[in-house]
């Protein structure tokens, strides 16, 4: 079905692109051939880095002309083997079209180029004294056009909502060479089909990104966080569901287990805070009032204690709020220096149902023999379920994965849920895309997916 690369396609290409731009070494090659995803690789046969949207147009026209498969790729911090080259052919990456080309303060808007760091982005609009929300747990490493693919969420989702609510304006290249436009800076907008909502989140599959323009809010200038420790998960889980009730609306409601937690010690060389809780529930609010904000601290601290919380820390400073928040953001690194063989899931239930998901959880790791470590944001339900293979030989704990991953997509399913959160579908879910999508709805995708690009050179074997 698709053409290998020749000499003289990698010839074209660096007329496109420049000699610099166009990459051919093993070495390279290898690094282009991974994402964050464990045990999923494949190497392209080059790699093109563009700098401009007509650039990328080039390379989709020759990759047409050839049939050669195209993977395009942002900073490859994805978690669902999205940018790893499948079919071989040309890897695209943004990684050069890193500008952040306007802050438009009377609008609340920024544009900027897909290959911007997230964090960048937050640095520079805070500097303006305005808010790009979207949090992911990868945000000083990752770029913006990979969160636009996979729509990412992070812990700020339960107040400010996901990627593709701040989405207002998308430049992209169809896989025909085409750019086209969609949307702008508009706060509203029905002219037609909302094509930028349907490119953000669609992992790559129908267009690149090559120009953004997000929706920003007002810096928030109060904020305040609190970590309160429980003697049960269900007992955390039940303070959530009070807090909502209650009509307050933190920024953040991350949970954490005490596996998770001494996992942390282990990699810190330090005891954690209350290291013998089962439960951390750690919470942030803000606003711009400090009024406010000091009278919905005063709820929810108040539902925490009548909760169960065996004590209630307060960080009210950037020093204080950091310490609170460093095992939280060490987890993922704690996991895999526990065990650098692991495998990741992100499902999503309502969240009442977390302390089910759990405890069923629980369950699938003592029938496998395996250590499986979750934690996450309470506040949306959207749980990461780690799988460590420890000192299980390779072979056997390879074999054990894809069982213990429809175990967890059946279960989330079964609680009212999905298989994915943010983490997308990528190359490693697409063959359980029917337990949790109607075949229906998957084939109205396929004649999308058929209608922008109906001889899948972009980013094949991806989602279906």
């Amino acid at each position: 079905m698709y053409q290998s690369v020749t000499a003289d396609d990698v010839a074209c290409l660096r007329q496109i692109a420049g000699d610099e731009n166009v990459l051919v070494s093993r070495e390279a090659l290898q690094m282009y051939a991974h994402d964050e995803t464990v045990g999923v690789y494949a190497e392209p046969e080059v790699v093109v880095r563009a700098t401009s949207a007509q650039q990328v147009s080039q390379v989709f026209q020759l990759a047409q002309r050839r049939r050669i498969p195209v993977t395009p790729r942002g900073a490859g911090y994805g978690l669902s083997g999205g940018a790893v080259p499948s079919c071989g052919g040309i890897v695209l990456t943004l990684e050069k079209m890193n500008h952040i080309l306007e802050i438009d303060k009377e609008n609340l808007m920024v544009v900027v180029e897909p290959g911007v760091i997230t964090g960048d982005i937050h640095r520079a609009v805070e500097a303006e004294g305005l808010f790009y929300p979207p949090d992911p747990a990868s945000l000083d490493s990752c770029s913006i056009g990979g969160n636009i693919a996979e729509c990412a969420g992070g812990p700020r989702a339960v107040k400010y909502g996901v990627t593709m609510h701040y989405v207002c304006g998308l430049q992209a290249v169809l896989p025909d060479g085409e750019i086209i436009h969609c949307g702008g800076k508009l706060v509203k907008n029905v002219t037609g089909y909302n094509l930028a909502q349907l490119l953000t989140g669609s992992e790559g599959t129908l267009a690149v990104v090559t120009q953004i323009i997000l929706k920003l809010v007002p810096l928030p200038r109060y904020q305040v966080d609190l970590l309160a420790p429980f003697d049960s998960f269900q007992a955390a889980a039940d303070t959530v569901s009070r807090i909502i009730a209650n009509r307050v609306l933190p920024t953040t409601i991350e949970f954490m287990e005490r596996d998770s937690l001494l996992a942390v010690e282990k990699l810190l060389g330090r005891e954690v805070p209350f290291r013998d809780a089962a439960a951390h529930l750690l919470i942030q609010l803000d606003g711009n009032h400090l009024p406010s904000v000091e009278a919905d601290m005063e709820i929810v601290g108040d539902l925490c204690v009548e909760g169960g919380a065996i004590d209630l820390l307060v960080a009210r400073d950037r020093a204080t709020r950091d310490r609170l928040w460093e095992a939280r953001r060490k987890i993922i690194d704690a996991l895999k220096h526990a065990s650098p063989v692991n495998h990741m899931e992100d499902v999503v239930v309502p969240r009442a149902r977390i302390p089910d998901l759990l405890k069923a959880i629980d369950a699938i790791s003592a029938e496998h023999g395996l250590r499986i470590m979750s934690f996450g944001h309470a506040g949306d339900g959207n749980v990461h379920v780690n799988v460590l293979k420890d000192d299980m030989p390779l072979e056997q704990w390879a074999q054990l994965i894809p069982a213990i991953a429809d175990q967890v997509y059946r279960l989330a399913i079964s609680l009212g849920g999905t298989i994915t959160g943010e983490h997308g579908i990528g190359a490693i879910r697409r063959q359980y895309l029917p337990l949790a999508l109607e075949q229906a709805q998957i084939d109205v995708m396929r004649r999308i997916r058929d209608a922008f690009d109906p001889n899948h050179i972009l980013n094949p074997e991806k989602i279906f």
